[in-house]
């Protein structure tokens, strides 16, 4: 049985990044095979993690309208073009979602390609999903079993409060999720005692559970300008070293 871990967070959180260290950690200790899902419509994991998008799914959806062949079946024509769409890598396997529907949504191609990427995410150790703030993709997706939701947030009491508000959607999207999860990204060296204080008051009135703090790390930084994929980034890496024991954490807890 695979596990999904899905993280969400308002944008310029940095939860990208943390995808991209998570898909790190799961193939450098052979928890493979790794399926990465970008399904936030602004993406850009697949820079992080240094491979190039050919095809996405919401190109796929479209071409369902027009462009299947009369001599194929509709399921087996999605089933061909959604293996093309795999970027196959070290370790992991990326596909990438795309911009969402526009006016005139082609419901039926979305119910053929959400039937065939889960029977897909079935092959996979680890399915890590990168999502929107919003978590609609999810429910787009029809993934209504998650078994990490990561909620990543600055470290900001206002962004603590927008991650507290995030995790309040699983109940209106009838997600069933094992464990909610609070990442605080980019904290300083020293954390002021009263937001940490706040985090965890939000932790224990939405009933997430505080994974811990990210530091602010210079070698992002500095990967992010040089458009350097994380994985890159040495074992011996301070913030690849703290963010490993964060996932050992959420990965010991279960589901």
């Amino acid at each position: 049985m695979s596990q999904t871990i899905a993280l969400a967070g308002k944008g310029g959180t940095g939860k990208t990044t943390v995808a991209a260290l998570l898909v790190k950690y799961l193939t450098e200790t052979g928890k493979t095979p790794v399926l990465a899902v970008d399904a936030d419509p602004n993406a850009n994991l697949n820079e992080l993690l240094g491979v190039e998008v050919e095809v996405t799914l919401g190109e796929i959806k479209n071409e369902l309208r027009t462009a299947v062949p009369e001599s194929m079946a509709r399921g087996d024509f999605i089933e061909m073009r959604l293996n093309e769409a795999i970027i196959e890598a070290q370790g992991f396997d990326l596909i990438v979602m795309g911009q969402p529907e526009g006016p005139g949504c082609y419901c039926a191609a979305h119910a053929f390609l959400s039937q065939a990427l889960e029977k897909l995410m079935r092959h996979y150790a680890y399915v890590v999903v990168d999502n929107e703030a919003g978590m609609e993709h999810l429910s787009r997706l029809n993934m209504r079993k998650i078994d990490h939701l990561l909620v990543v947030s600055d470290a900001s009491s206002r962004g603590v409060m927008t991650a507290g508000r995030i995790a309040e959607l699983i109940k209106p999207l009838q997600l069933e999720v094992g464990k909610v999860w609070l990442l605080v990204n980019r904290a300083p060296g020293q954390i002021p005692p009263a937001l940490d204080d706040y985090v965890r008051q939000i932790c224990a009135e939405k009933k997430m559970e505080f994974l811990g703090y990210l530091k602010e790390s210079p070698e992002i930084f500095e990967a992010e300008i040089e458009r350097r994929p994380l994985l890159a980034l040495p074992k011996e890496s301070k913030v690849y070293q703290e963010a490993t024991a964060l996932f050992e954490r959420l990965l010991s807890k279960g589901a």
